[in-house]
């Protein structure tokens, strides 16, 4: 075991809490997308002082990894890491990092590429995430990360501890209980059923029936009997009177997935019933009231669709009582590791074939993972447009196509697949004999800029960040300096109020003077919403 001493980690954690109280921050970190160990997979490491202008050690035994909200952090620990230390240190521009191999003797490849003596990741890399393989056996993702992501409760079938999931969770839990009509929105597969079905399990209903229904798939002629049920003879070939999707889902909720498919002569229906809880089966002059709780799902623009007469804006409205937006796979790298660990899993499970990723006497069989450490980066590197559905078929055809070997490679038809380039993905390393720097396109850059931090005075500063209404990523980009460089500002400035600094009575008469809205307490507090919820919960003052 290693006797590395974490305070260093520790004290890092002090001050990214510190932080968190006056904006929301991401800091410098790292995280495990793939161990020989897999139960590893989804732990991270701080980094917060490479803002400031340290230098980290990587190596067998330090920085120290753990899971959030998990104290106990232990190094890689593999014998493929030299304890002669990889160098993490600030790059030249602002934001960037600079990787150095000279004097370890572990072997590097960042993004594809290997690294013989030092890369250098611009902010907009590190901004996106960079995938780095350590010995051919261990993949972590260097990114930008939210220090206090714990803080979100668990939710059963989600996956993942990125900073827009821990957010989905949250309001999962805020909306669950509630009987308002939640819409769910994202590209196509990032899990809009998954969500659903987490709604509705943390919900009073969760007893009840849970129907999902796919508008696509419903032909516009039966569409008022399939979703409202239907009389015996109310059209040809009713020979007997037929429960519809709203009268199954009594006492539950009712998913209504491609809602932006749904056709224009039941979209009328569908707002009478969301109004007035009433349906009318196609063939009965009665109406009836149904107990349903309605969840819909689109990834199309419905805004846009309300404008061209495709769909009606009342009944877009009605079904978003409450929004929650889910993020695709690309905006959520660092969960990679544990989704693909998790769909490995189970599929490895579905042909009694769990074995395959035992761990024996400390290390896997064959004494390498049967899953190479390189495909994996490979895969992460990825940027998936099929998001966590394509992440998960193509997961299933690595087990089948694998079935029986004692390595698994890629099949030439997914291999096609992977190879191809990705919207967004960073193009090839290129070297030089000083350094090996990533490069981003042009669109990555900052609006503004770029500039040194020590050229904004204390002035700018502020009024950027009223204006952006203290959104960071906004104000970077308007103030021309990397993300990591904005916390710095902000942590010297003493007219920056933290959240975390706020009392009980103070909070409380702020609510009963803005009627509870946390949009308006956030403004006179002049500190970020998310950082005035993540107080409150401390102190526990109901929202």
């Amino acid at each position: 075991m290693s006797t590395y001493d974490h305070s260093i980690d520790e004290t890092e954690t002090r001050q990214a809490e510190e932080l968190s109280g006056v904006v929301e921050i991401r800091v410098p970190g790292l995280t495990v997308l793939y161990h020989p160990n897999l139960d590893r997979v989804g732990e991270r490491a701080l980094l917060t002082d490479l803002a400031t202008g340290a230098t980290r050690a990587l190596s067998r035994h330090e920085p120290g990894f753990a899971r959030p909200g998990d104290h106990h952090q232990r190094g890689l620990d593999d014998a493929s890491i030299s304890r002669q230390p990889i160098r993490l240190m600030p790059g030249e521009s602002a934001g960037s990092i600079a990787v150095s191999t000279v004097g370890s003797r572990t072997t590097l490849v960042v993004e594809g590429q290997p690294i013989p003596d030092r890369a250098t990741c611009s902010a907009a890399d590190i901004e996106r995430g960079v995938v780095l393989l350590l010995g051919g056996r261990i993949v972590l993702f260097l990114h930008l990360l939210d220090p206090l992501s714990s803080t979100a409760p668990a939710v059963q079938g989600l996956i993942g501890e990125s900073l827009p999931m821990a957010q989905a969770r949250r309001e999962i839990k805020q909306v669950a209980d509630l009987l308002v009509p939640v819409l769910l929105r994202g590209e196509t597969g990032t899990g809009k059923e998954i969500v659903a079905r987490a709604i509705h399990d943390a919900s009073p209903r969760r007893s009840g029936p849970f129907v999902a229904v796919n508008m696509a798939a419903i032909p516009a002629p039966l569409a008022a009997a399939e979703l409202f049920g239907a009389a015996k003879g109310a059209y040809t070939g009713a020979q007997r009177a037929r429960r519809g999707h709203f009268q199954n889902a009594e006492g539950g909720t009712l998913f209504l997935d491609e809602i932006g498919e749904a056709p224009t002569e039941i979209q009328t229906l569908l707002l009478r019933a969301l109004e007035t809880r009433e349906i009318q089966p196609v063939g009965t002059e009665q109406p009836q009231k149904v107990d349903v709780r309605v969840i819909s799902a689109t990834d199309r623009d419905l805004e846009a669709a309300a404008r061209e007469q495709g769909f009606r804006s009342p009944l877009l409205y009605r079904l978003a009582g409450f929004t929650l937006r889910l993020p695709p796979l690309r905006h959520r790298r660092e969960d990679f590791g544990r989704l693909f660990v998790a769909f490995l899993r189970r599929e490895l499970s579905a042909i009694d074939a769990s074995d395959r990723l035992a761990l024996r006497d400390g290390a896997q069989r064959n004494d390498g993972p049967w899953i190479p450490a390189a495909l994996v980066a490979r895969l992460a590197a990825h940027d998936w447009p099929g998001n966590v559905r394509q992440l998960a078929n193509v997961t299933r055809q690595l087990v089948i196509a694998n079935r029986g070997v004692d390595r698994v490679r890629m099949p030439a038809s997914m291999d096609t697949l992977i190879g191809q380039a990705s919207p967004g993905a960073l193009p090839a390393i290129q070297r030089t004999t000083e350094a090996v720097t990533t490069q981003r396109p042009a669109s990555a850059a900052p609006k503004a800029g770029p500039r040194k931090p020590v050229e904004i005075h204390e002035d700018e500063l502020i009024r950027c960040l009223r204006a952006n209404r203290w959104r960071l990523q906004d104000t970077a980009d308007q103030l021309g300096i990397a993300r990591t460089s904005l916390y710095h500002l902000i942590a010297r400035s003493r007219r920056v109020q933290k959240a975390s600094d706020l009392s009980r009575e103070q909070i409380e008469a702020s609510q009963q003077a803005h009627a509870g809205s946390i949009a308006r307490m956030a403004d006179a507090f002049e500190v970020s919403e998310r950082a005035l919820r993540r107080r409150m919960g401390q102190l526990r003052i109901p929202i």
